[in-house]
């Protein structure tokens, strides 16, 4: 792996994406209080609609006045706010093209970050479709089958198709997550376009730390040394309403991690200004065909090792 030059001299880069999932005031404000505070500038996603019902383990919108004040106050303060589908639940073209420009309206423009969300059928390339030959067989076995054909988002003609509007609007997609604390060391080509799914621009990667528990797991011991020693980047996939705070209290060991990485020669910023000085420093990349095996077997056998796909 080339060694990055990140800016400012800084010796390693971090990030957070941290999908909306769960995400009331009261879970994840003390999260992003202790962020801001700790100069970590990360990336937040929202459902810009409000949806029908509840959604599953709860969560505000932007529908929510006083979230979504909330919200712009940290848009203000140099988070970047990111896509994670129009609402929680499955929605149509026009209900995507609806939150797309409601998004727009409350934020001042396009979300150029997005991860898709796993309850929504207009995922773009999402269940079998992220993998490709025998390894989508593997991928259809490691979940019972259950989500062959679900996905469509990308399907020219379907009613869930908005894939045009994502290649117009949004710039990064996440796909692949591993356990290395080096997210670049496992995908060094990131940000990448791959042909074989041209409607998004640009795929990234992320290191797995999807609750308080994997998180911490994926920081701890030394963990954060070597990542800063191999002078990479870890963009840290996760949803910072799942045990992070509960009863008003910061897990007491998310907080250490994190004020220990706070001390150390970071380059802390969101998601897409990181992507975006990899794509400048890097250039514009096509994935290969050898390149994307050499992914999804890696992808696959994280997912084997977690227990999930």
């Amino acid at each position: 792996m080339t060694r990055v030059a990140w800016p400012e001299g800084k010796r390693f880069a971090f990030s957070i994406f941290d999908d909306t999932d769960s995400a009331t005031l009261k879970r994840v404000r003390p999260v992003y209080d202790l962020l801001r505070d700790l100069g970590f500038r990360t990336t937040k996603s929202v459902w810009p609609l409000p949806g029908r019902d509840v959604p599953d383990g709860g969560g505000s919108t932007c529908a929510d006045p006083e979230y979504r004040d909330w919200v712009i106050e940290l848009q203000r303060s140099g988070f970047e706010i990111g896509w994670h589908n129009a609402t929680f639940h499955t929605s149509t073209r026009e209900e995507t093209r609806r939150g797309l420009e409601t998004f727009a309206r409350i934020f001042g423009g396009y979300p150029t970050a997005m991860a898709n969300h796993s309850s929504c059928d207009e995922n773009l390339y999402w269940g079998d479709h992220r993998v490709t030959g025998i390894r989508r067989w593997v991928y259809r076995g490691l979940t019972l089958d259950r989500n062959r054909g679900r996905f469509r988002g990308h399907v020219e003609g379907d009613p869930l198709f908005w894939a045009d509007l994502c290649r117009q609007h949004l710039k990064y997609c996440r796909n692949f997550d591993f356990v290395d604390i080096n997210t670049l060391k496992c995908c060094p080509m990131m940000p990448y376009h791959d042909p074989a799914r041209p409607y998004v621009n640009y795929w990234f990667a992320a290191t797995g730390g999807h609750d308080v528990r994997t998180f911490t797991c994926a920081l701890s011991g030394r963990a954060q040394e070597r990542l800063e020693t191999e002078g990479g980047a870890c963009i840290m996939y996760t949803h910072l309403a799942r045990g992070f705070c509960r009863d008003g209290r910061l897990d007491p060991e998310f907080r250490r991690l994190m004020e220990s990485m706070s001390r150390r020669s970071g380059w802390f910023v969101p998601v897409s200004t990181l992507l975006d000085h990899l794509l400048a420093e890097q250039g514009h990349h096509e994935l290969s065909d050898r390149e994307r095996a050499a992914l999804e077997r890696r992808w696959l056998s994280y997912k084997l090792r977690v227990g999930s796909a």
